[in-house]
C-alpha cells in the first residue's frame, strides 16, 4: 500500500478492508449468515485498526466495531485528529448471497470538520472518495427517488415523498445509500431512525467534497467526533432538491 496523503489512505484503506471481506465471503459462504457477520466484522475492524495504529499512530480512532468503553474514551475528545470508521455498514447485506448494497466506511475528523473519508463498495467494485469525488449527477427535473431503508423505512418520509413527490428506492447500508445518491441511482436519501457517527462519517465526507447537500433533516449541521456518537437522523441530497425537501420535512412536523 503506498500511502500518498490522508485522502489516499482513507480510499487504500477502505478498498482493502473490502477485498478482504469479499474473501470472508468466499472462504464462510452463505449458509449461516450469523457466523458471516460476525466474521466480516471482526476481521474488517482489526485491519483497519492495525493498519491505522501503524501509519496514523499518534491519531484517535473512533470505530463501530470498538468496546464501548474504547468508543466511550474521553481521549480522543481532546484530540485534532480521530479517524471515524465502520469496518463494515450493512453487515445484514453482507451475508445475503447477491447482495451488493454494503460498504466500508474510512472518514478523518480533524479540527472540528471531516476532512477525508472514502466509501468502499466491494461488491460494487468501486470506492469513492475525497481525493477525486464523483462529478454528481444533474436533476432533469419532475419526480424523483429517495433512498430509504430496506427493512424500517420511517413512515414520515412516506409521507415527505407523497407531499414533495418523490418515489422510494429502499437500499441496504447507509453509504451505498448515500452512494447512490452521488452516482446517480437517486436523488436523496432522507432517514430519521437512529444512527451513529461512523453510519455517515465517511459517506458524508465524500458527499461534501462533492458539493451534495448534507444535514439533519432540521437543516442543522453534521457533527462529529461528539462524546455520545449518535447522530440520529440526517438529510443528504442534490444540492437543488435540498430547499424542497427541509421545507415538506418542516411542514410534517408542524
Amino acid at each position: 500500500m503506498t500511502i500518498r496523503d490522508d485522502h489516499s489512505l482513507a480510499a487504500d484503506l477502505a478498498t482493502e478492508a473490502g477485498e478482504r471481506l469479499l474473501a470472508v465471503r468466499a472462504r464462510e459462504g452463505f449458509a449461516d449468515a450469523a457466523a458471516l457477520r460476525a466474521a466480516g466484522d471482526r476481521e474488517s475492524h482489526v485491519f483497519l485498526m492495525e493498519a491505522l495504529a501503524r501509519l496514523r499512530p499518534s491519531d484517535h480512532v473512533l470505530s463501530e466495531e470498538a468496546t464501548r468503553e474504547e468508543r466511550l474514551d474521553p481521549s480522543r475528545l481532546e484530540a485534532e485528529r480521530v479517524w471515524i470508521v465502520d469496518p463494515l455498514d450493512g453487515t445484514r447485506e453482507f451475508a445475503e448471497e447477491g447482495r451488493s448494497d454494503w460498504a466500508v466506511h474510512v472518514a478523518l475528523w480533524e479540527r472540528g470538520e471531516l476532512a477525508a473519508g472514502a466509501v468502499a463498495l466491494p461488491a460494487q467494485g468501486r470506492t469513492l472518495g475525497t481525493g477525486e469525488p464523483p462529478k454528481l449527477p444533474a436533476h432533469q427535473g419532475g419526480r424523483f427517488r429517495i433512498a430509504v431503508s430496506r427493512t424500517r423505512p420511517p413512515e414520515f418520509v412516506r409521507n415527505l415523498a407523497h407531499l414533495v413527490g418523490a418515489d422510494l428506492v429502499p437500499i441496504g447500508s447507509a453509504g451505498a445509500k448515500i452512494s447512490a445518491v452521488l452516482t446517480g441511482e437517486v436523488e436523496a436519501y432522507v432517514h430519521a431512525g437512529g444512527q451513529y457517527e461512523w453510519d455517515s462519517a465517511a459517506p458524508v465526507a465524500v458527499a461534501q467534497a462533492a458539493g451534495a447537500h448534507a444535514s439533519r433533516i432540521d437543516g442543522a449541521a453534521l457533527t462529529y467526533n461528539q462524546p455520545d456518537p449518535s447522530l440520529p437522523d440526517i438529510l443528504v441530497s442534490l444540492p437543488d432538491l435540498a430547499p424542497t425537501l427541509l421545507a415538506g420535512i418542516r411542514d410534517l412536523h408542524r
